[in-house]
Parts: C-alpha cells; sequence; structure tokens
C-alpha cells in the first residue's frame, strides 16, 4: 500500500512504534570519523526520519544492531549462572536492498548452519524491515553484479525526494496507522539501481585450484591485517569467546562474544601453539574464496552482496571487486602450470 507524505506523517509513525521498538537507521556522527574534523556514517538509535542519512552509503552495516561488537551471553560466580536479559524491545531497522539481502546471509548461518543461535534467533523475532531506495549507485558498489539490487521482503520501504517520503507498506498495522493520518493511497514503488560502474565476473567453473594461483602472494606485502574489511561487512559472522573476570572477586565475571576477524593475527591459533594461514595472501585467498565459492556451493547463492564497504574502508586500498575480477585469469594460471 503506497504513500506520499510530509516528515510529519513517517514521523508520527515512528512515534507510534517506539513504544514497542527501538528505531535503527545510518545517522551521521560528527567527529566520528577517521580524523577529529571529519564525521562518518552509521547505525546509531534514531527520533526522526530528518536524522537518516539517504544520500550516502554508511561505512559500517547494520548487523551491529543484532549482533553487537561485544556481547554479554552471561553472568557467572561460583554458586549460579544468569543469561543476559534480552532487549527490551524490538527493532525496527532502515536498509538498503544489499544490506536485506545480507540478512538472510546471518539468518543462514546464525538460524540453519547447526543448532540455532539462541542469542540471535530472540531479536531476530523481533524486528522489522525498512527498505530505504537507493535511487545511485554508490562508489564501489557491484550489487547489481550479485543480483541483490532489488529487495521485496520488507514491512516498510521510504524513500526521501525533494522534501517528500514515498513509502510502500506491506505491514496491515502500519497502513492502518497511515491512512489513519488521513493520507490517500497511491502505487508507489522502491527506488533501485539499474546499474553500477563497478562490475564483478565470477567464473561460472570457479573451484579450489585457484588457491594455488600466485596472485594472492602480493597481498602479503600489500595487506597489513587490520580486519577493517571483515567489520564492516554485512556477512560476516565470526566471533570469539572471551571470560571476564571481576577484579572484586575473581570467581565472578561474564561471558561475552566478540568480533573476530580471518583476517587479523590470532584467528586461527590452535593448541599447541600452532597457527594457520600466517601470511595475509592466504587469509585474503581464504577470504575471496569463501564469499564468493564455497558459500554458494553450501546455499546456492553467493554469500557477497556488492555493497562495496571493504573498498570503501581498506586503508591498503585493496580492492575485494578487483580481487575477484582477476579470478578467471588466476584459474589459466594455475591450469597452464598442471597442463606443464
Amino acid at each position: 500500500m503506497g504513500f506520499i507524505t510530509q516528515q510529519e506523517q513517517p514521523d508520527a509513525l515512528l512515534e507510534h512504534l517506539r513504544a514497542d521498538y527501538t528505531i535503527y537507521a545510518p545517522k551521521r556522527y560528527v567527529g566520528g570519523g577517521s580524523f577529529s574534523d571529519t564525521y562518518c556514517v552509521r547505525y546509531g538509535e534514531i527520533q526522526s526520519v530528518n536524522e537518516i542519512i539517504f544520500d550516502e552509503k554508511s561505512q559500517y552495516s547494520f548487523k551491529e544492531v543484532l549482533l553487537p561488537v561485544s556481547q554479554t551471553l552471561f553472568y557467572f560466580t561460583e554458586h549460579e549462572v544468569k543469561e543476559a536479559d534480552a532487549p527490551v524491545k524490538g527493532a525496527v531497522i532502515f536498509l538498503r536492498s544489499c544490506d536485506i539481502h545480507a540478512l538472510k546471509r546471518l539468518d543462514d548461518m546464525y538460524l540453519h548452519n547447526g543448532p540455532e543461535d539462541y542469542y540471535y534467533r530472540r531479536l531476530r523475532d523481533r524486528i522489522k524491515l525498512v527498505l530505504m531506495g537507493c535511487g545511485d549507485s554508490f562508489e564501489n558498489c557491484f550489487c547489481v553484479s550479485m543480483d541483490i539490487n532489488i529487495a521485496d521482503h520488507y514491512d516498510l520501504s521510504t524513500d526521501a525526494v525533494g522534501g517528500q517520503y514515498f513509502l510502500d507498506s506491506k505491514d496491515s498495522e502500519w497502513s492502518q496507522f497511515l491512512c489513519g493520518l488521513g493520507i490517500p493511497k497511491q502505487p508507489v514503488v522502491p527506488a533501485h539501481v539499474t546499474e553500477n560502474t563497478v562490475t564483478l565476473s565470477i567464473p561460472d567453473n570457479l573451484d579450489c585450484s585457484v588457491s594455488g594461483s600466485s596472485i594472492w602472494t602480493e597481498y602479503d606485502s600489500r595487506c597489513i591485517n587490520c580486519g577493517r574489511c571483515n567489520f564492516v561487512c554485512p556477512t560476516c559472522t565470526c566471533f570469539s569467546m572471551q571470560d571476564l573476570f571481576y577484579s572484586e572477586n575473581a570467581r565472578a565475571g561474564e561471558r561475552r562474544r566478540v568480533w573476530a576477524s580471518c583476517m587479523v593475527d590470532g584467528f586461527t591459533d590452535v593448541a599447541g601453539g600452532r597457527s594457520y594461514r600466517k601470511q595475509n595472501g592466504q587469509r585474503m585467498r581464504f577470504k575471496v574464496l569463501h564469499k564468493v565459492l564455497d558459500y554458494k556451493q553450501r546455499n546456492g547463492y553467493h554469500m557477497c552482496v556488492g555493497c562495496g564497504r571493504c573498498d570503501d574502508i581498506c586503508p591498503e586500498y585493496i580492492s575485494f571487486s578487483n580481487c575477484v575480477n582477476r579470478l578467471e585469469n588466476a584459474m589459466k594460471e594455475v591450469s597452464s602450470h598442471v597442463a606443464e
């Protein structure tokens, strides 16, 4: 059900929802950029649609709403264990098409890849999705190549154009509320991009033999294993467990789930002092092939959603999309070596 509104009507809807939900959207954090006089765009709680950044891509993804960087799972003492309280409210999250598709990847990993993750599920069941239309492609995006430039699984869509908000509601309660504001119904189709400046070409016959290519060795020196590409990626799901013991009582504390990264030191450390994938090129190979090869073999579609955030944030200007586009030649290189 479509509506064309001014700011007052979407704000009224948000105010109505705030009793049961916390509203999250990409917003500008002044002074939160890499330098003191710069800003960043990342997800945070909003009070008004006027706070939402529609014309820029968020540097960080929505996943920290569902998967906090550091999340306490339970508390313990000498005698008992207490589960950490769940959030009191559900969440309404404003997402672009790529991020809605990324949410499906998170669901795969946390709900369908073995037993369900209890902590993920208890919040996942209480979220509502608002699609933010993309009228134009942002820098480094390649969503069209990944076939995720259109999303239809949402509760509400919104496009901000010339001071007006174009809404398409699939939630009957929300539609009824908007109708109650006296807004006439009319057709609205969410905006979506049809082409990107960056295009991706993944070989149809891609297989693990490409692991033997020499292209990976250049990343030994180029990559500085900071892990920023993993932390901004909406589909990276790895974490580690940390037990925090309180200084007042060494027998009491809490267990936390903390983001981890396949690109940083320590991720592949195992018992006995051994460590796998010590070279940065080996880590790059693992990450790339996980995103565009083995995940698809298991699930039928690629893990990467083409948001381009990894390219945006890399301090060494390493391009994931460029690396993927080199895989076809890398396979030819491996094949020629085998033939020799």
